[in-house]
């Protein structure tokens, strides 16, 4: 796949959320908004990292030659898209809690 694809993916993956989460009611209180906000921007991030990793592996791995002289192994490759896989897995479960409304009466 070419560069222009990769940044097709990432532009549809970022317009979805933010059309899906940025819309908030005019009548919500100001934490509310903020929550929602925060939530939309954790989804963003996690996308973004997501798709790094992907981009790192996909180009990375079957990559002829390296960029500007350098040649990562294949374990530095993994790892660093491990680390942005997990750092993503987090930020969607952070933004996908705070997506969700406010419990009025909690049970424990």
């Amino acid at each position: 796949m070419e560069l222009i694809d990769w940044i097709i993916i990432l532009a549809i993956a970022l317009i979805a959320i933010a059309f899906f989460c940025a819309r908030i009611p005019a009548s919500w209180s100001h934490d509310n908004r903020a929550r929602r906000l925060t939530g939309a921007r954790m989804l963003i991030q996690a996308a973004c990292s997501l798709w790094a990793a992907l981009l790192i592996v996909a180009r990375g791995v079957f990559a002829v030659n390296g960029l500007a002289g350098l040649r990562p192994t294949l374990a530095e490759i993994l790892t660093g898209a491990a680390i942005l896989v997990a750092c993503g897995c987090y930020w969607s479960v952070r933004g996908s809690r705070l997506l969700k409304p406010r419990r009025l009466f909690a049970t424990h």
